[in-house]
């Protein structure tokens, strides 16, 4: 029986390959005048991009301003850089070019320009209401984080050492574009990070104490199978548009909704990889994959049959025992992102093996100093959350 649900997309989505010069077209379609063009690092001036999306926005007569530097587990300071700067001159779009670290920022420049009364960082700390925003539009060039789509957006406090995400249907962007051949030029360790936060946004939303919802597993175990089919192709060769496409538009569908209607969404994994990325500033997508194994297995006397029907519906394993079936399929997870070169324990992570007090302190971060609990699959106290640290370092 499908459980009780309410659900909204409003994005537009414009996808396919050479998408990306209507732009200034889409722009003008909700009205801009003028934009505040948001990008990462140097790779969109380097390629030409920065300059292909200011120049189709003049096409439409949009004024523009840019605004780089967005760095992986985007920055509160420079999103509040970014509300100073679309105040003065009075922008009416916010417009990201890049992939979830920028389209993260762009949400808190529009809430921020639209809430001017209060700094930014008081929303992700729950501590002001959010009541208005104002329009984003993405260019997509990194599929990963499904921000283009979603409801949330992360961001890391660097000066308070927190990493916060805000969930609220102010989130969504007004239009976003979907162009796969942006993604052409990324380097290894962004598609594979990519491809592990497209599969953890599944299965965190999959991994729930609702099992009947037929229709939105069925949807969550076909696309875990496109990812996992298609993301050697893309892992190889970033330029291969037909494995690309399929990945990008996978990564939008992962994260806006659509595979955990009716069910309680657990993000246990995403909160355990947000402490782990707060503390060591690695990529998301490394801690993700750093900890899911050790979560997995902690979890799974939760309800063992879920596992074996992961097994055998998104990996093909139909031999043993439900128990030998479930965690076959947690062991495939763990081959799949060795083959792709991520890490699978907090010691293959960059900040290396840490010690006891390091996981202590990692389980004092995840549970906000004892007091939450995480999770909805299995209810995670501090004392589950040091666990899973702990095994996590072995």
């Amino acid at each position: 029986m499908m459980h009780e649900f309410s659900y909204c997309v409003p994005t537009e989505v414009l996808f396919g390959a050479g998408t990306s010069a209507r732009v200034g077209e889409m722009a003008k379609k909700y009205g801009a005048k003028r934009v505040l063009v948001v990008y990462g690092g140097g790779s969109a001036v380097k390629s030409g991009l920065l300059e292909k999306v200011c120049a189709a926005l003049a096409a439409e007569d949009i004024a523009c301003q840019t605004l780089g530097g967005v760095q992986p587990n985007p920055r509160v300071s420079l999103a509040r850089q970014g509300v100073k700067l679309a105040l003065e001159m009075q922008a009416d779009l916010i417009l990201a070019v890049g992939g979830g670290s920028v389209i993260d920022t762009c949400k808190a420049i529009a809430h921020g320009t639209a809430n001017p009364e209060t700094d930014l960082w008081e929303f992700w700390k729950r501590r002001v209401p959010l009541t208005k925003s104002m329009p984003v539009g993405v260019v997509l060039t990194i599929p990963a984080a499904g921000s283009e789509t979603s409801d949330s957006a992360v961001l890391t406090n660097w000066e308070e050492s927190e990493k916060r995400g805000l969930s609220t249907q102010f989130n969504r962007p007004a239009f976003s574009i979907l162009d796969p051949t942006l993604a052409a030029t990324l380097p290894k360790k962004q598609v594979s990070c990519g491809i592990v936060d497209i599969m953890m946004h599944t299965f965190d939303r999959y991994f729930n104490p609702i099992t009947d919802n037929d229709v939105t597993d069925e949807l969550a175990e076909a696309l875990l199978r496109v990812v996992i089919r298609h993301a050697p192709a893309a892992y190889a060769d970033p330029a291969d548009t037909a494995a690309m496409s399929e990945i990008m538009w996978a990564g939008s569908i992962s994260h806006n909704g659509l595979t955990g209607l009716g069910g309680a969404k657990d993000f246990a994994p995403h909160q355990l990889g947000h402490a782990l990325s707060e503390k060591f500033d690695v990529y998301h997508g490394e801690s993700l994959s750093a900890i899911w194994s050790s979560w997995a297995e902690y979890v799974l006397p939760a309800n063992p049959s879920r596992f074996a029907r992961f097994a055998e519906k998104v990996w093909g394993i139909t031999e043993g025992t439900e128990q030998e079936k479930a965690k076959a399929g947690i062991e495939a997870v763990k081959a799949f992102f060795r083959s792709i070169s991520m890490p699978v324990c907090i010691k293959e992570l960059p900040c290396g093996v840490q010690p006891e007090e390091g996981i202590e302190d990692l389980a004092l971060r995840c549970s906000y100093q004892k007091t939450r609990a995480i999770g909805s699959f299995r209810a995670l106290s501090y004392d589950d959350i040091y666990a899973i640290y702990r095994a996590a370092n072995q």
